[in-house]
């Protein structure tokens, strides 16, 4: 035969329900609503993590781009100043054909050189002033002069 224990029920019975939970022994059951929201929460962190993934992979494909680029760009300063002195080599040998002289070929380029330099440099100046917003600047002033006309009207009124 079995003793009886402390709570007056033989040991060989089962546990009395209620009597654990209050023991600490098992764990209450959740309600269903909660493992909703906890395999939402799960949902959520997985389809952030592979967003996450993503835009690492992206940043990294951009990286690798702009190095790219700017290689691509060196190499097209690089083609593009060749390919003028090329075509600069075939005007002088045209024109030297033309002149029948060398010295004349090449004094005509280093003019044409010279119209085209002075012609950059002024078109740079040019794009240099409008850099300084004139028109904005002249606006602004316009609009500060005003007030200050104002206010110096409105305060001999007021005395």
């Amino acid at each position: 035969m079995l003793d009886d224990g402390p709570s007056g029920r033989r040991e060989a019975d089962g546990p009395v329900p209620g009597e654990g939970a209050a023991a600490g022994g098992a764990k209450p059951e959740s309600p269903s609503w909660l493992d909703d929201l906890r395999r939402l929460g799960a949902g959520a962190k997985e389809l952030f993590a592979a967003q996450l993934s993503l835009l690492s992979a992206e940043i990294g494909l951009a990286r690798s781009g702009i190095v790219l680029m700017l290689f691509m760009g060196l190499a097209a300063i690089v083609f593009a100043v060749a390919l003028g002195f090329t075509l600069l080599a075939l005007a002088g040998w045209g024109l030297a054909q033309w002149f029948g002289s060398w010295a004349w070929a090449l004094t005509v380029l280093a003019a044409l050189q010279l119209v085209l330099l002075i012609g950059a440099i002024l078109a740079f100046r040019r794009a240099m002033h409008w850099l300084t917003l004139p028109a904005s600047r002249a606006e602004i002033a316009s609009l500060a002069r005003e007030a200050a006309r104002r206010g110096k009207a409105e305060g001999e009124r007021g005395e």
